[in-house]
């Protein structure tokens, strides 16, 4: 029998109400959320009662969809559905690392929260944007970028599709490029240029913070979006660094599969995780968890 590997999702698959039927249903869940309101008062209403445009906030985001992330890891747990290997989408390496018990559920959120207040300060700084390059191979876009003196391939996500982020002035020439080169380039719905160096200083900031934040072995094994192998070394010297660094979300899964990873389930309220997997390998099982009980079923 393969393994299964849990994927924590970042940011863009969040919307007004996630968690709240979670909550709602199931008491692991909610005390997640309890633990989170705990220390940072507005978690639960902004993940249940928030507007979409509170919820976009780089520093509601990232707390937010940790608690949803760790409660729905909570259900997971209680059943006893567990993964043989773990991996996160920039902020959902930190839930990550949280479930496979290397940071205390408290520690992780409480550098969740912190992160997301670094990276929206760093974002404000400058007038960026992001776009999801597709229909290009990756070394086409990597070229594409270096003609740029400020654009940037940050997410290699699946074949055929690589995020940018870059200068928002730049970046109606080089979508340009990309058409004429025969790809497309999509602009996100994000504030900032995540995972480029223009995230330096949020990382210099977080790489302090972390100074202070004991990391157990843990149990399960995680891998790194910087390296895309499971962590080795200083665990605070790759997670800030990650801020700054682009996700190698594909060459994970790809590495996950070769140490015999069958089954993927992505924890977070979306299936932007799983919809890239498909595209990495038709091979694999996908779930997600909006679908509990074909999870509960179906995965052992």
């Amino acid at each position: 029998m393969g393994k299964i590997a849990f994927v924590f999702s970042g940011q863009g698959d969040q919307f007004p109400g996630m968690g709240k039927q979670l909550c709602e249903q199931y008491g692991a869940a909610a005390d997640v959320f309890k633990l989170c309101d705990s220390l940072r008062e507005d978690t639960s209403r902004q993940c249940f009662e928030g507007s979409e445009d509170e919820l976009k906030e780089t520093k509601n985001t990232q707390p937010c969809l940790f608690a949803v992330e760790m409660a729905a890891f909570k259900v997971l747990q209680e059943k006893g559905i567990k993964p043989d290997m773990v991996a996160g989408f920039s902020l959902g390496e930190v839930v990550a690392l949280t479930a496979a018990e290397k940071l205390s559920l408290e520690d992780g959120f409480k550098l969740v929260c912190k992160r997301g207040e670094f990276m929206q300060s760093a974002a404000e700084k400058f007038d960026t944007s992001m776009a999801a390059v597709v229909k290009l191979p990756n070394e086409k876009v990597e070229e594409l970028c270096a003609a740029y003196s400020q654009v940037y391939p940050v997410n290699y996500n699946c074949p055929g599709q690589v995020s940018v982020a870059g200068l928002t002035e730049q970046m109606p020439q080089f979508s340009a490029d990309v058409k004429a080169a025969g790809g497309r380039a999509i602009p996100l719905k994000v504030k900032g240029a995540f995972h480029s160096p223009f995230m330096n200083g949020a990382a210099e900031s977080f790489a302090k913070v972390l100074e202070g934040v004991a990391f157990d072995k843990g149990e399960t094994q995680v891998y790194s979006d910087v390296t895309a192998q499971p962590y080795e070394g200083d665990e605070r010297e790759l997670l800030s660094k990650q801020i700054c660094s682009p996700v190698k979300f594909e060459k994970i899964v790809r590495n996950m599969i070769e140490q015999g990873a069958d089954t993927f389930v992505e924890i977070g309220p979306g299936k932007t995780l799983i919809n890239m997997i498909k595209k990495i390998s038709a091979d694999v099982k996908t779930y997600c968890t909006a679908e509990m009980e074909t999870i509960f079923a179906e995965v052992k």
